[in-house]
């Protein structure tokens, strides 16, 4: 199969809904409309995955601040499945990545990941993640409930 363009785009008014059909589909939990205001107004942290111009994949992050410290919060990262190995997540989590790197105040990035994905959790160790904490009930109405806490710390050289 020949390699399909793959590009990150702007999370746009005209293209939310997109992004809220593909949320549904790739994962278990439901966001709300507040998720979604927020994403729009995120900027550099929001964007749409294309593959050959057609919406595949999503990732919205948020900046957040605990006892001083800032660190970007990976809200969602995902990607429908026919189109998983294509290095569509690779991408997008690059796009995190040097997001980090060019803002010297953030120390380290973080996400949830429900215990029994093992897929996201290779993913995400692969980039030099590591499960911190592992948080029981986090998610209400999936099963199983827990989620692993996995996070980079970015050196600052």
């Amino acid at each position: 199969m020949k390699r399909g363009r793959i590009e990150l785009g702007d999370v746009t008014p005209h293209n939310i809904k997109q992004l809220k059909l593909l949320n549904q589909v790739v994962f278990p939990v439901s966001y709300n409309d507040k998720f979604y205001k927020d994403v729009l107004e995120a900027g550099e942290l929001a964007k749409l995955a294309y593959y050959n111009d057609v919406v595949v994949g999503g990732v919205c992050c948020r900046i957040d601040v605990s006892e001083g410290q800032r660190r970007l919060y990976i809200m969602t990262l995902g990607c429908l499945a026919p189109y998983r190995r294509l290095g569509i997540g690779t991408l997008m989590l690059q796009h995190v990545l040097n997001y980090v790197e060019k803002d010297a105040n953030i120390h380290c990035i973080f996400l949830h990941v429900q215990v029994s994905n093992d897929g996201a959790l290779d993913f995400y160790r692969n980039f030099g993640f590591e499960v911190v904490e592992t948080k029981e009930h986090y998610y209400k109405r999936i099963e199983p409930a827990d989620a692993h806490v996995l996070q980079k710390t970015i050196s600052k050289s």
